[in-house]
């Protein structure tokens, strides 16, 4: 087929994919024409909406014309894999997915690209080192694929805002397939350091691969910062407030971004008491509410989506009208990232940010959350090293100071590295040396740090905000937008109506979350010489619990936040606090009423939990029983096999309280500072059963969770 033909072909194909009026770009056509006729590998760096899937799928019509094997894309969303079919289908091209929601469905897909009934196969990155998939599919898929494509690729550079380990084993997948298997990479969201960066993951590096960059400015997008005059961010509840009452003038239906999962639901609670039709959104919702969530604002069956970060790659709705962010996102390229979801198919777009006087502390949490310290990886390695056989991450977590999450992200990356191996029944050391690349490590510390700076700074320029957010990305082609409200002078006032302002804050002022009870003892715990395993039995399990807030709420966690956080001195409990928990109480609707008040002794807050729990134990007209001693030490930031280890050797209950448990004929109200992960409660509720307390009621200021 000559060029022509083929450019005629791929036209034809668009117009199936995009309607009856579209035409491929040039830089479309170029990257066509190096994967089909080349066969050479591309990384596409496009804004969102520019039509870097119409290039894999017209691309992907083009080889199959040519009897050319399968595409096989690797996608790392759910939400974007939906997206992905539907498109495919509208190009006439059949395509399966291979993923966490449809194992069902894996022998048949198989099946059907084995028999070349499938154009198109996305798989997750995850997908990639399943044993299964890793041995007996991914081989088959190397040799016989006409195209892979790498969607979203700068999640495979931990530079990036987004970094996901697994991407990195497609290294190894692109070394090993056919010189001729053309590779394409696409990304939004990539600066100069990133594309670098990808480019070398990828092996896209040397001067065969065609690098195709673009303007990142969409003209519809219309940015702004809403702020007090004196420049300050709004306070919790005035941000609530002006969110109730401006949001129905915003056009259309939009997404309001949180930074936190509490925050996502209590601000989509508060909206739908003010009468606006929203869903909450997170990673934590179920996979079914979040593909109907995705599905209302889809058909504007819903004003907005009250969302976490989880709603971002890949969502295609090109009439979104607005999107909102209640807290500023951590970097410049996460949050261009976010507000690319709007404004793809309109004329205009509203783009809002509302940044909180908490956004630096949760910034700081999740900072935390980096790839843990050299002690720490060797240990993991030692354990694995030593074992018989392969260990499961259950049976790892009591050998290793990391948490569930921690562990499977150091893992995936000690894989890839060569140092560790998944196989079935678990992961084993593999015995190639492995070093700890400190400092690396550390530059991307220090760039998240420059990142977050950058995002101060964004809502501090008097310049344009467009131009700001692209020369973030290097964008050579950045300059002053004329849109925004420093380039136009039209800034949205942060006033709102003190009615609306008086319900927000009695909405963000109600106390009260429930603290659910642990249930099952962590995997393993023998190796560390504790004899707990299974099921908690239901005789030594504390009840449901409840909580002044959470840490990360809008609304009593900026107070709880001051009163627990690293810098906060002990002291006795405040009146504004202790009057919210004695509503907390009052509230609680428990079966039986507490019969005493029993604390858990305090080294970091003494005074904190003491005055606590015996004003409570005052205004409840209830014995004040005594504490569980504690020796102190316990490992506050391991997982939750290492932390239990260490309650159960220093938590104890005196005989002297024992024996006023004892005494009481009731159920015992259990109070601490905060609960993190569960562990100090449910241990602490064993003692007191133990010892004759019919039930424990656990009670704490403030819950992570």
């Amino acid at each position: 087929m000559d060029e022509h033909a083929l450019r005629e072909l791929a036209e034809e194909r668009l117009r199936a994919l995009a309607g009856d009026g579209a035409r491929l770009r040039e830089d479309q056509w170029t990257a066509i024409q190096a994967l089909v006729v080349d066969r050479r590998r591309a990384l596409v760096v496009q804004r969102t909406g520019w039509g870097k899937s119409a290039v894999y799928f017209v691309a992907t019509a083009l080889l199959r014309e040519l009897g050319e094997g399968p595409t096989v894309i690797v996608s790392p969303l759910l939400a974007l894999m939906r997206n992905q079919v539907d498109a495919a289908a509208r190009a006439g091209v059949r395509a399966a997915t291979i993923n966490s929601a449809n194992q069902e469905e894996w022998d048949d897909v198989e099946a059907r690209v084995a028999a070349g009934e499938v154009d198109v196969l996305l798989v997750s990155p995850e997908r990639l080192n399943n044993p299964d998939f890793r041995d007996a599919v991914l081989p088959q898929l190397s040799a016989a694929a006409g195209l892979l494509v790498v969607d979203e690729a700068h999640c495979i550079s931990d530079w990036g805002h987004d970094f996901r380990p697994d991407y990195r084993r497609l290294r190894t997948l692109i070394a090993e397939l056919p010189a001729d298997v053309p590779v394409l990479a696409t990304t939004a969201t990539a600066n100069d350091r990133v594309v670098r960066d990808v480019a070398e993951q990828l092996g896209l590096g040397d001067q065969a691969a065609l690098v195709l960059r673009g303007a990142l400015d969409r003209e519809s997008l219309h940015l702004g910062v809403v702020r007090r005059e004196d420049g300050a961010p709004m306070g919790a509840e005035q941000r609530l407030a002006w969110l109730a009452e401006k949001l129905s003038e915003l056009p259309g239906s939009g997404i309001v971004y949180t930074l936190t999962v509490a925050a996502a639901d209590d601000v989509a609670s508060y909206l739908r008491e003010r009468g606006h039709a929203v869903v909450a959104y997170s990673g934590r919702s179920d996979p079914a509410e979040r593909q109907q969530a995705e599905a209302d604002l889809l058909a504007n069956r819903v004003k907005a989506l009250v969302a976490t970060s989880a709603l971002g790659m890949g969502f295609d709705k090109p009439d979104l009208g607005f999107v909102v962010h209640l807290g500023a996102p951590s970097s410049p390229i996460a949050y261009y990232q976010q507000i690319g979801r709007a404004g793809r198919g309109v004329r205009r777009a509203e783009v809002l940010l509302l940044p909180g006087r908490e956004d630096r502390d949760i910034w700081n949490y999740f900072a935390s959350l980096a790839f843990p310290p050299e002690p720490v990886v060797r240990q993991l390695l030692a354990a694995l090293a030593e074992a018989p056989g392969p260990l499961s991450t259950a049976a790892l977590e009591p050998r290793v100071e990391l948490s569930r999450t921690r562990l499977e992200v150091v893992l995936k990356v000690l894989d890839v590295d060569g140092a560790v191996r998944r196989v079935r029944g678990g992961w084993e050391a593999t015995g190639v040396p492995w070093e700890y690349d400190a400092e690396r490590y550390a530059r991307v510390a220090e760039a998240r740090r420059r990142e977050q700076q950058a995002m101060l700074d964004y809502q501090a320029t008097d310049g344009c905000r467009m131009e700001f957010l692209l020369r973030q990305l290097d964008d050579p082609h950045a300059a002053p937008c004329g849109r925004c409200d420093n380039c136009t002078g039209r800034r949205r006032s942060a006033q709102v109506d003190d009615a609306e302002i008086a319900a927000a804050r009695e909405r963000l002022r109600r106390p009260g979350v429930e603290l659910e009870p642990r249930k099952q003892w962590p995997t393993g715990m023998a190796a560390l010489g504790v004899p707990l395993t299974g099921r908690i039995a239901a005789t030594e399990a504390a009840s449901v619990g409840r909580a002044l807030g959470r840490l990360t709420d809008i609304g009593w966690g900026n107070r709880l936040r001051e009163l627990l956080g690293a810098g906060s001195v002990d002291q006795p409990v405040p009146d504004d606090v202790f009057n919210a928990c004695v509503q907390v109480l009052a509230a609680w609707g428990w079966e039986r009423r507490p019969a005493g008040v029993v604390a858990i002794e305090s080294h970091r807050r003494p005074q904190l939990v003491a005055s606590l729990a015996q004003r409570l134990a005052s205004i409840g007209r209830l014995p004040f029983l005594g504490r569980v001693t504690s020796r102190g030490g316990a490992r506050s930031n391991a997982n939750s096999a290492q932390r239990l280890a260490s309650l159960h050797a220093s938590l104890a209950l005196p005989e002297d309280v024992a024996h006023a448990v004892r005494e009481v004929d009731g159920p015992v109200l259990l109070v601490d500072d905060c609960v993190d992960s569960g562990w100090t409660m449910t241990v602490a509720a064993r003692l007191l059963r133990g010892a004759g307390a019919p039930a424990v009621l656990p009670f704490a200021l403030a819950t992570t969770n």
